[in-house]
């Protein structure tokens, strides 16, 4: 049994989160995924009622069985698939918001890949609410699937445990550590001595932890926080000039960030501000 359900990303709306997709697989062992860093810029999290699937981590598989879960953030590397002899009963959801990513970091959420949840039972209800009203309805009742998906995210915050997989307890432990404090100061200029003097190795090995732990370089974290940032900016400051936001936003000239923000938007900052207008 394959169900699942895509919905159109909003460029801009009103609400905490919303889902981008929701789906639950049962008995289908060819199910895998392969996403390369950068594919997905949304969140993901998948639990595993029953059954059995692996998720790979820096190219090591780890075994998830009944009561799992696996979390990824926007922009990493997703390497996961079933079981073939014991397909694993799956229920997942891809979900985004303007201010998640401070959310999630706050809750310190990215300190691991994998969870186990304490009490299932209100997630797989809250999961199939969710599921049956993208199914029933789409997008006509945004503010429902609005309040679905929070409140979905909400138990899994209240009822996940970190499980002890290999990064627990390594140095890449220290890189987790910082990113709340990187994502703060994203706009500062980039100085990689300073942040691997910070974590106690050095700048070689603080870019190797990096990459193994995000699945992208520290500066292309410091770029998409400093795009997250201005893209904020560029809706509520609407007095402020698209040079004034380049500047403030760490980029040395708005042409070096209109290249920048078209690269990752595929628009124009100019342009993406009047789509916003556009839907006043």
């Amino acid at each position: 049994m394959q169900r699942q359900t895509h919905l159109l990303t909003l460029p801009s709306h009103p609400y905490f989160c919303m889902p981008e997709s929701i789906g639950h697989y049962v008995d289908w062992p060819e199910h895998g995924v392969n996403r390369s860093a950068g594919a997905l810029n949304n969140f993901s999290i998948h639990y595993i009622v029953a059954g059995k699937g692996y998720v790979e981590l820096d190219g090591e598989a780890q075994t998830l069985e009944a009561g799992h879960a696996f979390l990824y953030f926007p922009h990493q590397r997703q390497r996961y698939y079933s079981d073939k002899e014991d397909p694993w009963n799956v229920r997942w959801f891809h979900f985004y918001g303007n201010v998640l990513q401070d959310y999630m970091l706050r809750l310190q959420l990215q300190r691991s890949h994998l969870w186990s949840l304490k009490q299932a039972e209100q997630w797989i209800a809250a999961h199939e609410a969710l599921l049956a009203e993208a199914e029933s309805y789409r997008l006509l009742r945004p503010h429902r699937l609005s309040a679905l998906t929070y409140e979905l995210l909400a138990i899994f915050v209240e009822q996940a445990v970190p499980m002890q997989d290999a990064r627990s307890g390594s140095s890449a432990h220290r890189i987790l550590e910082l990113l709340p404090k990187m994502q703060q100061e994203a706009c500062e200029p980039f100085l990689l001595e300073a942040w691997a003097m910070e974590a106690g190795v050095t700048p070689h090995y603080f870019c190797k932890l990096f990459r193994g732990v995000m699945q992208m370089t520290p500066m292309e974290f410091i770029t998409r926080c400093r795009l997250q940032t201005a893209k904020h900016w560029l809706l509520e400051r609407k007095e402020a000039s698209i040079g004034t936001i380049a500047k403030e936003a760490g980029y040395p000239s708005a042409s070096y960030f209109n290249k920048r923000f078209m690269a990752h938007e595929g628009m124009t900052p100019t342009a993406y501000r009047q789509l916003y207008d556009a839907g006043e």
